[in-house]
Order: C-alpha cells, then structure tokens, then sequence
C-alpha cells in the first residue's frame, strides 16, 4: 500500500492536472502561484517526491526536453492510478479536519511563565510581522483579481490563508490590549488548580 499522499505530492498532481511538465517547470510554476503559502517548497524535496510518485506508480516519464546546452528534463505525466489516488486524498482534505499544531498555541500556553514584560513585547513583533504580512497579502489579492483575473475558484487556498492571517491579527492585538489593561492577569508561577469536582459530588461527600 502506498503512503498517503503529502502535500507537496498533492501540489505536483495538481499541476500535472493542467499538462505534463517537468520538475523545472512545477518548480516556477508553483513560485508564480504562491503554492508556498500552504507548501514547503524546496528543489531538493520537491524531486524526491517525484521520484516517490514515479516509484508509487502515480505519474510516469513521458519524454525527455533539452535546451541549448542544459541537461535534459524528464517530462512527467499522472496516471490513472494517480488521478484516482489524488481525488481519494483530495476528498479526504477536503472533508476531514486534520490535527494540526501550530506553534503560537504553545508559546500562548507559556505566556504566565515568561512574564508581562518578555510576553507583551514579543507579541507586539507578532503584531507588526501580521500587519505586513497581511498588506502583503492584499497587494497579492489585488493583482489575482485585477491583473491576472483569475476566477476565484483558482485562489481560495490564498483567500483562506489571507482570511486566517487577518484574524490572526486581530485577536493578537486584542491580547495585547487585555494584558497591558490588566484584563487578562498575569499570574507568576502560580497557576490554580481546576476544581474538577461537581456539585453533586459535593453534595456526597457532604452527606457520608
């Protein structure tokens, strides 16, 4: 049984959707797309899975391309065995939440423990690097719409994360503007214990 497919797998079948390709190719192609945003795109781990598509039986060689004096590039091709396995893996993305991680929930699980100063202070560089990023991002959305006029079908993975990022924003801004007000409180190292006991255990024990 093959692996399921990663994410950059997803991205190569996506482009060979269009036509087949070469590495290169998927490589500048996926650049013009910002498939970086929602892929971690490296020459080196974007031709080891290729070789593993081709190795799976999801895309084959097709024929080879020289230009000028450069090496060859293979060309690739999906097969049906990929079409069928991209739409499987496709469908269950789509469909399926999947347990993630993000960093920024464990640093805000140890606010307490770095202190108002450090906390307050790194979460306003927090700030500022959304704020850019997220004029970035409407510089990106703009040209998608009004230079390329692309259907928004082909950018909803941009929308989302720009949607994401914005929020990001936002409820980090909010946070800052709680802890310096003291409405959220800092607490040291002393942290509460949950009272994990219901009233009607209360009421037992008051009773034995």
């Amino acid at each position: 049984m093959a692996p399921k497919l990663t994410p950059l797998a997803m991205a190569v079948l996506e482009l060979l959707h269009e036509r087949a390709m070469h590495p290169y190719e998927m490589a500048q192609l996926m650049k013009e797309r910002y498939v970086s945003t929602r892929v971690k795109v490296k020459a080196g781990s974007l031709y080891h899975t290729v070789d593993r598509l081709v190795q799976n039986g999801f895309i084959e060689a097709v024929e080879t391309q020289r230009d000028g004096k450069r090496p060859e590039r293979t060309v690739y091709a999906m097969t049906e065995a990929g079409r069928d396995e991209f739409v499987d893996r496709a469908q269950d993305m789509l469909g399926t939440p999947a347990e993630e991680y993000p960093e920024y929930l464990s640093a805000l699980a140890v606010i307490d423990e770095l202190g108002p100063e450090m906390s307050i202070t790194q979460l306003k560089h927090r700030v500022l690097w959304l704020q850019a990023a997220v004029a970035s991002d409407q510089v990106v959305l703009e040209n998608l719409v009004n230079e390329h006029k692309l259907p928004e079908v082909y950018w909803l993975d941009w929308s989302y994360a720009t949607a994401r990022r914005a929020f990001e924003l936002e409820w980090t801004r909010k946070l800052v503007e709680d802890l310096e007000s003291g409405r959220i409180g800092f607490q040291g190292h002393c942290k509460p214990h949950l009272n994990l006991v219901t009233e009607e255990d209360s009421d037992e024990r008051k009773t034995s």
